[in-house]
């Protein structure tokens, strides 16, 4: 293992699909999600971590933030977003092989990536994506790489080489927990939006690029001076994974149709404030066995 003298920090970042915007195309026929119909977002509660990520770098000049994403080509985007609002560095693992991973295929594949990337202090990611709510993938690549995980964190109350203090948001409150470094954080969306884009890192990733991207020619020379710019990109034999553990193939999760639900009122009833009308509506809640 490598010596690194900074206090380094991995996000785990998702390029997703609105799911705002789901429509009769948004499935194929093998159960996957058909990204290229759908908008493609950083997922929200992701954006929650960077900040998190951010605020310890505000605090110590010697942190150093990665953000790592696994997808399309076109995911290059969400390590742009990344770069401008002070992320360091960013990498992208995509491949055609990992299309079709569930959840156990994706933390094998990321576990795999992080790995390549040791040693780190810690790991930080979104609670859950948009795209399957499952809340699965933080908790099992902190299994596959054998480090202590704190999940559904709101804020860092303290942080040193050492540990880590974590105020968690539960369902009935709030809850502090210590852990030993490093870890894997998943970051709930009660934590910290994050922080806009910053104009002089805009003017200064805007031509960062994965290699697989097409650059304007005016553009290529200075680039290929500057390798700030060049976004790191793996495939599945740069992380060594088993190609057994990916894509459909190492997903034993199978989606079989997806919907858009739109909920419609069927009858509506004016009340007024009188106590007639309030002893009615009460009773019929109860009745029905809304309440009570």
């Amino acid at each position: 293992m490598k010596e690194n003298k900074k206090f380094r920090i991995i996000v785990l970042a998702k390029q997703v699909p609105d799911t705002r915007n789901v429509g009769k195309d948004a499935m194929k026929e093998d159960g996957t999600v058909n990204r290229a119909v759908l908008p493609a977002i950083y997922n929200p509660e992701d954006l929650n971590a960077l900040e998190l990520a951010l605020r310890i770098k505000d605090n110590n000049p010697d942190v150093e933030i990665l953000v790592l994403t696994m997808g399309p080509p076109r995911a290059s985007e969400i390590i742009r977003e990344s770069l401008y609002r002070g992320a360091d560095k960013g990498f992208l693992i995509t491949d055609m092989r990992f299309a079709g991973s569930d959840t156990l295929a994706t933390s094998y594949a990321l576990a795999m990536a992080v790995k390549k990337l040791m040693p780190f202090d810690l790991v930080l990611s979104g609670r859950q994506a948009i795209d399957g709510d499952t809340a699965q993938v933080g908790p099992q690549i902190a299994e596959k790489l054998n480090i202590p995980q704190i999940t559904y964190a709101e804020e860092i109350t303290d942080i040193n080489k050492n540990e880590i203090i974590v105020k968690r948001r539960l369902e009935n409150g709030v809850e502090k927990v210590k852990s030993t470094l490093p870890a894997l954080v998943t970051v709930h969306s009660s934590a910290p939006d994050c922080r806009p884009r910053n104009a002089k890192l805009i003017m200064k990733f805007k031509h960062a690029h994965t290699p697989s991207e097409e650059v304007q020619k005016e553009y290529s020379q200075i680039l290929n001076n500057r390798s700030s710019l060049i976004i790191e990109q793996w495939s599945v034999d740069d992380i060594n994974a088993d190609t057994e553990m990916l894509g459909l193939s190492g997903s034993p999760t199978k989606v079989k149709k997806i919907e858009n639900v739109v909920l419609q009122h069927k009858e509506s009833k004016v009340l007024t404030n009188s106590d007639e009308d309030i002893k009615g509506l009460m009773n019929k809640l109860i009745s029905s066995h809304i309440i009570g």
